[in-house]
């Protein structure tokens, strides 16, 4: 008996449900799919599948066989991949995943220019504001932000400064004044981003200005991890907050925002935060990887730029 036939045989009869489907889809004949299986439950010594005249199902022990050998099966084409993936043409999937607001301003303009440039890719997107593992989600680049050292165990690549602006609207600063300077905040009602997960009522934004630094302590009656939520809370003349320039820059350039203490450098917290791409070292030689950093590089410092 071929194993590895029997194995892929059987991982095909579980999906389609039956036999006949089976053989269909593998074109043979149902009889040689009937014989592959008795012969790989007989040399488990126990029954994989359940057959009745309707439908052929999984038993205990085969979904917990199946779950192994599919295991098996995903490295071993992964593992074929990485070789293939090792030339000077990009080529075959590749899965990234990105931070939601992040990839609809700034990701999703450019991936058609990077698919018509590398018509070789099959590109799965995995949108997801936490941070995924990339070993266990299968995820061949992460595009995140925040400081690349909290990835020390990964290969990181810088793509793009995050610099971060203090908006509020017109009608907030008219209804509760304007801060003259960042030590002001602590007066006022600020929006702020649940950093890390961490749902603290109370948050420290620092600010630089010629080496002299300020920490300010600010609360508010807005406290999310979604950008959205906190732009349109803003907008709407909820209090100030502080969010990355790729995001309120189309709404200070329209008069919408007004953009407060330019001449310091705002941050959420001690250190800086940058755009950058992560991914397992095994992934290093990649050529479709490789393809995806060089073009985000390019085009996320044309559309700053810009």
């Amino acid at each position: 008996m071929d194993k590895f036939l029997a194995v892929k045989t059987l991982l095909e009869v579980a999906d389609a449900g039956g036999f006949s489907k089976a053989a269909q889809r593998l074109g043979v004949a149902t009889s040689s799919v009937t014989r592959l299986m008795d012969a790989l439950e007989a040399s488990l010594g126990t029954a994989l599948l359940t057959r009745t005249p309707r439908q052929v199902t999984l038993t205990d022990a085969g979904i917990a066989y199946v779950e192994q050998v599919g295991k098996l099966l995903d490295d071993l084409a992964e593992a074929d991949e990485s070789v293939f993936d090792s030339g000077a043409s990009p080529v075959g999937s590749l899965r990234i995943s990105v931070p939601s607001t992040y990839s609809r301003l700034r990701l999703a303009p450019h991936l058609a220019a990077f698919l018509s440039e590398n018509p070789r890719v099959f590109l799965d997107v995995v949108v997801a504001d936490h941070f995924v593992d990339l070993a266990l989600d299968r995820i061949d680049v992460a595009i995140r932000i925040g400081r690349p050292d909290r990835d020390a165990n990964l290969i990181v690549k810088k793509l793009a400064d995050n610099p971060r602006h203090v908006v509020a609207s017109h009608d907030y600063l008219e209804r509760a004044g304007i801060p003259e300077t960042p030590l002001a905040l602590d007066a006022h009602d600020c929006l702020r981003v649940a950093y890390g997960g961490g749902y603290r009522t109370r948050q420290i934004w620092t600010f630089r200005r010629e080496h002299v630094e300020q920490r300010v302590e600010v609360r508010g009656h807005l406290l999310s991890n979604s950008l959205d939520i906190l732009l349109e809370a803003v907008m709407a003349g909820r209090g100030i907050a502080l969010l990355p320039e790729w995001q309120v820059a189309t709404e200070i350039r329209a008069g919408r925002l007004m953009r407060l203490f330019e001449h310091f450098d705002a941050r959420p917290h001690q250190g800086d935060a940058v755009v950058y791409a992560a991914y397992l070292s095994n992934r290093r030689h990649s050529s479709k990887v490789r393809a995806l950093v060089q073009f985000l590089e390019t085009r996320l410092l044309a559309s700053l730029e810009g």
